[in-house]
């Protein structure tokens, strides 16, 4: 049976009572597992052991990289307000004209019928053109792109640890780029009581590449050492978040990052790993300003709580 691919919608909706139906549904154990096995896949790996990258990732790598050239082409409006330059919306207008191509070029022609439903969620993950605006419900909405590649078999169980250490390592780059170049407005920022601004998983990701890695002498608290940033944030997620985020704001960091300044006091890295993972269960996927965004398709199924479990898809 050929099955029939749609273009994903948002489900959640101002019911709050469809945000519990979300949290008990397969959508939400397969993502939940999939951030959790990425997770796994990258414990004790700094970015330099990377292993070989398949046609796939590299492919990946290729769209992030194209998409990050984009951003040269189009400059932030001169005498624009600092935050929310409106050339993002011009960018995001090319992302969504380029990504049904782009994804004709990664993927295989028997995957192609897919593409009407991926390309939303590439589409969204760099965030809202009409709030130009980013956060981690846009970041959510990347890895679900991920996700999908993967349980259409495009990508491999042996990519996991690259989906981390080389696509998610570009997809920073152009996010990062794209928050310093049009001053993005954080999406539904707690201001200096959330973690950070933007992301949350490259934080949960790198403590796992801290634990029992081949660098041991880096510690919570080293966050807090301006050399072992400069030393290492290039190999550790985590160390790479707090150096962008002492780059883009001024004064001391307990005063603009309590909670990381907070964390830094922990005793180890498996310990930040635990927590971050239960901070992320309840402020991202549990928080209805987030994943009220979520989309939802033939691939990723939103339950309803009447019509069973999630289909399959297949080429």
């Amino acid at each position: 049976m050929v099955h029939t691919f749609a273009a994903p919608a948002k489900h959640i909706d101002a019911l709050h009572a469809r945000l519990a139906l979300f949290r008990e549904s397969p959508a939400y154990r397969q993502v939940f597992g999939f951030i959790t096995a990425l997770n796994e896949a990258v414990r004790g790996r700094p970015v330099s052991a990377a292993p070989a990258a398949s046609p796939a990732v590299d492919g990946i790598v290729a769209v992030l990289r194209n998409l990050a050239r984009v951003v040269d082409e189009i400059p932030p409006l001169p005498n624009a307000q600092r935050f929310g330059n409106r050339a993002f919306r011009t960018w995001v207008a090319r992302l969504e004209e380029q990504a049904p191509a782009l994804l004709r070029g990664l993927l295989p022609a028997e995957m192609h019928p897919a593409i009407v439903e991926l390309v939303p969620y590439l589409a969204a993950s760099f965030g809202d053109p009409t709030r130009i605006d980013y956060g981690t419900g846009h970041e959510l909405t990347f890895v679900a792109w991920l996700f999908c590649l993967a349980k259409l078999g495009f990508l491999q169980p042996d990519d996991l640890a690259n989906l981390v250490l080389r696509v998610f390592v570009a997809y920073l780059e152009v996010t990062r780029k794209l928050q310093s170049v049009y001053w993005l407005e954080p999406a539904g920022s707690k201001g200096v009581w959330g973690l950070d601004d933007y992301q949350f998983l490259p934080f949960y990701w790198g403590a796992s590449q801290l634990c029992d890695g081949p660098d041991p002498h880096i510690t919570p608290s080293s966050i807090l050492s301006e050399s072992i940033l400069d030393r290492y944030a290039d190999e550790y997620l985590y160390l790479g978040c707090v150096k962008f985020i002492t780059k883009m704001k001024t004064g001391p960091f307990g005063e603009h990052s309590p909670i990381l300044n907070d964390i830094s006091g922990v005793a180890t890295w498996e310990k930040v790993n635990s927590g971050l993972l239960r901070m992320y269960q309840k402020e991202v996927l549990g928080k209805f300003p987030v994943v009220q965004h979520f989309l939802f398709g033939t691939i990723l199924e939103f339950s309803d709580g009447q019509g069973g479990d999630a289909g399959h898809a297949s080429s």
